[in-house]
């Protein structure tokens, strides 16, 4: 089965809905290749080693969530960015990238892929999300029942996503209200605290949080960029794939941060 790079664009677009959102780059086909696509490949980052293996697994088009380009780049193609357009063009490889989009999908994308992973269940409506263009979300375990501390919550995420846990905590009381945004969402964490929020789960932990976390009472949990985000990107290509019959291969590139 194949379908045709405008096919798979609009079928990306549908799902996703990249107008509604205001991002830090453009979503959607960032690196034009061959018309015919019959093997997506999935992945987090556009890396020359995801390229790479997308080339070698036979890949028509690559889909990811951090894409090659950014608002303020200088725009010259040397460098990183030379040797990864140069795979993509010379293979004749779409690449087709999706940020906030991918982040904010309310069934597929990282944040509820995630929250699906560590078995978190977002409240109903609009007290299930919080933040700027409400890309967070704020749940509870889906049994209903509370963590005994955030001790145990990190122990849990440290399972189920096989790295370390940066924790900060003062309180030491039980957790019920979870939020979490994936990736570099430290900026939510004031939100997710206004919001109800009895514990923070993001990717990375900058300075001020670990304030925020200790005077107001509310734990943090860094648990990884890469880490929070490897979910997303491969629900979306995988159901994408299905609809239209076409081959879907995950690839991992590992990551620490």
């Amino acid at each position: 089965m194949s379908t045709t790079r405008h096919e798979l664009l609009h079928a990306f677009d549908l799902l996703l809905a990249p107008g509604r959102f205001k991002d830090y780059g453009p979503n959607g086909l960032q690196v034009e290749g061959r018309t015919v696509v019959r093997k997506i490949v999935s992945g987090v980052t556009a890396s020359r080693a995801l390229i790479e293996a997308a080339i070698s697994a036979e890949a028509d088009a690559i889909f990811v969530h951090h894409g090659l380009f950014w608002r303020g780049q200088d725009g010259c193609v040397t460098g990183w960015m030379k040797q990864r357009l140069g795979l993509l063009l010379g293979d004749d490889v779409n690449l087709f990238a999706y940020h906030l989009p991918l982040d904010a999908h309310p069934e597929l994308g990282n944040n509820a892929q995630l929250g699906l992973k560590l078995g978190l269940v977002a409240h109903a409506g609009s007290a299930g999300r919080f933040g700027e263009q409400e890309l967070g979300f704020l749940g509870a375990q889906e049994s209903g029942e509370s963590f005994g501390s955030a001790k145990a919550l990190a122990t849990h995420v440290e399972g189920v996503l096989k790295r370390s846990v940066t924790l900060v905590d003062t309180a030491n009381r039980p957790i019920r209200n979870v939020a979490w945004c994936t990736g570099g969402a430290q900026g939510y964490f004031e939100a997710a605290i206004a919001a109800g929020a009895d514990a923070f789960i993001t990717g990375e932990i900058s300075e001020p949080q670990a304030h925020y976390a200790r005077e107001m009472g509310v734990a943090f949990l860094a648990c990884g960029h890469h880490a929070t985000e490897r979910y997303g990107a491969p629900a979306v290509a995988g159901h994408v794939a299905a609809q239209l019959g076409l081959k879907h291969e995950f690839i991992d590139i590992d990551n620490p941060a």
